[in-house]
């Protein structure tokens, strides 16, 4: 690299973050840091009518979460400098005069068509496009007189500027990942540059801002390829293609049976989330489930989303961010659009549960069990934690994997019992309580030595006794090794549960 590296992500506050545009914060952040170069993050809120309030801070607190720091935003780094500020719309003073100087130079034009004009000619034009074939139809500054224009822009009567395509004429670009990509000009549409309202639309401002920001590399979503020639045009007209910087569109990620883009209502379909966090509408207050109050780690879901379209050429598939940023390149991302599977993201949520060192997971597990109205004793937390992670996929499992050990469940699967239950098994209980009173050592090899030893003198098979056992402390067929979980509850826990679900079987017996 002969400069520094510098790369943007470039959201709009419109609503939640889906996990394409989390991914492509991801690859950034990784090329920024593998070349000690920066991430910059930079809101385009051009479009007022499509602002959303709250998304902007939603924006920043899934990266924070993701742990995809800026290092510079309108909330990163220095305020004062040369490439502040980094909102659009503080910075729509600096987008007209690059609309005039293309004005000036030929490459734009003023258009005063009204959207009566407008719905006119689409209805008079199928498939109607404002471009070569349909430009000198229109009212515009190439049909109008010059003193007509300048009336009319001295009257303020209400205009756009619009890019004039060249008429066929091979536009092309190296892209990191593509390779050489060309497109025809004359297939393109003299698309708006500067609204009505003085605000850039997205094809001015980000080839503006890019250049005013010293970016080196944009990476985007391989959706805004058709958009390329037009941003090809505005770097040569403006600043030279010299100082344009380095393309790479990448790979759509795709629905589970590959078949087009993954959507929201995909997700809502399915069953899975798309978001990375919750989302709550402000409009209609509906929620959105994210990655996060499903269950996943951060690291997690970094983790996973680096695997959808990009591997380092090995068969490792669980990477440290550390890891990530080493081995990051965008000669290993693919070209092709990645199929989403939602049971390999919990399974890679599952490997980072058990790799996650428990007393790393405490503090999410204590908030989740509390949210569901059990108070761990903290005492426990870590020992219980330690005994079920590997039973985990999602966080939220830990509810049901870890809730009996500090509140009696509320039922208990007497159904379960009930077929194989007789008095030889109910005198067996009994017997194991008056023994488990006795006791003076209370663990679990202790508690499985007894009861294997009573079982053998009351000449009853142990596995036909573990099941009862554990619905009695659990209250149903789940849970690790049920001598593990006494010796968690405790002496008098354990002999109260005992005792409620003996009492369970006789009066439905």
């Amino acid at each position: 690299m002969n400069k520094k590296v510098r790369v943007r992500f470039a959201p709009s506050p419109t609503g939640g973050l889906h996990l394409g545009g989390v991914r492509t914060v991801l690859f950034n952040y990784l090329f920024a840091k593998h070349f000690d170069g920066d991430f910059i993050v930079r809101i385009e809120d051009t479009d007022q009518s499509r602002f959303v309030e709250g998304a902007e801070d939603y924006i920043f607190k899934t990266l924070a979460w993701c742990g995809l720091e800026p290092d510079e935003s309108p909330r990163h780094g220095d305020q004062q400098s040369k490439y502040a500020p980094y909102r659009q719309s503080e910075r729509k003073s600096i987008y007209k005069k690059y609309a005039e100087e293309l004005i000036a130079k030929g490459f734009a034009y003023y258009a005063f068509d009204t959207s009566t004009e407008l719905e006119a000619k689409r209805k008079e034009i199928n498939n109607f496009q404002y471009n070569h074939a349909t430009r000198l139809q229109m009212k515009n500054s190439l049909t109008l007189s010059k003193d007509a224009v300048e009336k009319l822009l001295k009257d303020n009567t209400p205009h756009v500027v619009r890019i004039n395509m060249p008429l066929n004429e091979e536009i092309k670009f190296t892209d990191m990942i593509r390779g050489e990509v060309s497109f025809n000009s004359s297939q393109v549409d003299d698309k708006v540059l500067l609204k009505a309202d003085e605000m850039p639309t997205y094809h001015l401002a980000v080839v503006v801002d890019d250049y005013l920001m010293n970016i080196t590399h944009a990476f985007r979503g391989e959706e805004w390829l058709p958009s390329a020639p037009v941003h090809i045009l505005l770097w040569q007209y403006l600043f030279g293609l010299e100082n344009m910087p380095q393309w790479a569109h990448l790979p759509l990620i795709l629905k589970p049976d590959g078949n087009g883009k993954l959507s929201k209502r995909d997700g809502d379909r399915l069953g899975f989330p798309v978001f990375a966090m919750d989302w709550v509408d402000p409009k209609t207050n509906e929620i959105t489930t994210g990655f996060k109050e499903r269950g996943f780690l951060p690291e997690a879901f970094v983790n996973m989303l680096a695997m959808l379209g990009w591997n380092d050429g090995t068969d490792q598939e669980i990477f440290l961010m550390s890891e990530l940023i080493e081995k990051f390149s965008m000669e290993h991302v693919h070209k092709n659009g990645a199929k989403f599977d939602y049971e390999k993201a919990k399974w890679y949520n599952g490997e980072w549960i058990k790799r996650t060192p428990t007393y790393n997971l405490r503090f999410a597990i204590y908030d989740l069990l509390k949210s569901n109205e059990i108070i761990p004793d903290e005492n426990k937390l870590e020992q219980v934690i330690e005994l079920v992670k590997d039973r985990c996929t999602l966080l939220t499992d830990f509810v049901q994997q870890s809730s009996f050990f500090f509140k009696s469940p509320e039922t208990f699967d007497i159904a379960a019992i009930q077929p194989k239950w007789n008095e030889q098994k109910n005198l067996f209980f009994l017997e194991l309580i008056r023994e488990f009173e006795l006791m003076q050592f209370w663990n679990h090899d202790s508690l499985e030595n007894e009861f294997k030893e009573l079982a053998s003198a009351n000449q009853i098979k142990p596995g036909e006794l573990m099941l009862p056992l554990r619905i009695m402390l659990v209250g149903g067929k789940f849970g690790p090794h049920v001598f593990n979980i006494a010796e968690i509850l405790g002496k008098e826990e354990t002999i109260k549960r005992i005792q409620h679900t003996l009492k369970l079987l006789t009066s439905t017996t």
